[in-house]
């Protein structure tokens, strides 16, 4: 018998869905898809998830001016 089994992980060259790429960066889904409509129409996952990071960043470096 020769199992496979899905742990969920995609290849870098499919796609994200909206929900999935929210709940793994910790952000709602109108800024996730924001960022997804920013990357293009089938960017790679790892510029998805980079474009995320930075996104993140620069929402803590605003946070920190706004409480100077």
């Amino acid at each position: 018998m020769d199992y496979q089994i899905d742990i969920g992980i995609q290849p870098d060259d499919q796609p994200y869905e909206v929900t999935s790429f929210a709940r793994k960066h910790g952000l709602t889904i109108p800024v996730a898809d924001a960022v997804l409509f920013a990357k293009g129409p089938s960017p790679s996952r790892a510029a998805c998830d980079t474009a995320a990071l930075a996104f993140l960043c620069a929402v803590a470096q605003y946070a920190r001016k706004q409480t100077r």
